[in-house]
């Protein structure tokens, strides 16, 4: 080899080296990221079995939707749906972009609305993504068109499932969202979440019960076993494939364990 060809290796040998990471600079990279495909049972499927789907299911008919569905006609969901809650946050940085036009257009439709959180608690504190939900979308009005807040908490869409939190701790972090929620809306935040996820993550946590709705995902024929504390849901998310008139392609459909007139009342008393 000559000594030009030398200089030539030894350049590019340093420039890789110094192209590779160093640990600091490497705990410095964001983490993964992908709210944008984050949605109240995004991660359900991968981790909980499906079974058939109930042949009739009882209560007050709903659906959840992102900016997933596209352009919504929601006159014609108001024809078959009563409520529908809509992602409007993730983490303290993501809002999604459809929320605003559907917040809008549901109430004009009128349909009952509600936000919801996806849940990060590995990236920021209870009280900090509570106040971003609420500064985004999620406040709440007795004007019996708006369901209380909801707060998303599932298997974690970036990997360990209980996001690297103990029981205890992920219980605090709930707690503190919750609290964070109820002094800047008057309203306990609804709780989507799975049996599974919550008897495993929170240990089973039993003091929620009392204050916090459930809305329980169960892809099945039946709701199931509920996740402890609670002997009841408010609502059940029982497919992530229903057909709805108004939405292009397919959505999650749930029901309320209720009538109309008490997902009403639901959207108007605190």
């Amino acid at each position: 080899m000559s000594p030009l060809s030398t200089v030539g290796v030894v350049a590019v040998v340093w420039a890789c080296a110094l192209a590779v990471p160093t640990p600091a600079s490497a705990s410095a990279l964001a983490p993964v990221s992908h709210p944008e495909r984050d949605t109240a049972g995004s991660t359900v499927a991968a981790h909980e079995s499906e079974g058939e789907l109930p042949p009739k299911v009882s209560g007050t008919p709903g659906i959840d939707v992102s900016h997933w569905q596209g352009a919504i006609d929601w006159r014609e969901v108001a024809k078959t749906k009563e409520f529908a809650y809509l992602k409007a946050t993730e983490g303290t940085d993501y809002r999604d972009p459809n929320f605003p036009d559907y917040y809008t257009d549901a109430y004009a439709a009128g349909v009952i609305r509600g936000a919801y959180h996806f849940a990060l608690p590995n990236r920021s504190s209870g009280k900090a993504q509570a106040d971003y939900f609420v500064s985004h979308g999620g406040a709440w009005s007795a004007d019996g068109l708006t369901m209380p807040p909801m707060l998303d908490i599932e298997y974690n869409p970036y990997g360990d499932t209980c996001y690297g939190m103990s029981p205890a701790a992920m219980s605090r972090w709930i707690a503190d969202f919750s609290a964070e929620v109820h002094e800047r809306t008057t309203r306990y935040p609804v709780i989507y979440t799975t049996a599974n996820w919550w008897n495993q993550c929170t240990g089973g946590n039993r003091s929620f019960a009392a204050d916090h709705p459930l809305f329980v995902a169960r892809y099945a024929s039946a709701v199931g076993a509920l996740p402890s504390g609670w002997t009841n849901y408010t609502m059940w998310q029982y497919s992530s494939g229903g057909a709805v008139p108004g939405v292009n392609g397919r959505c999650d459909v749930d029901t309320f364990n209720g009538t109309p007139q008490h997902l009403l009342s639901m959207a108007t008393t605190a």
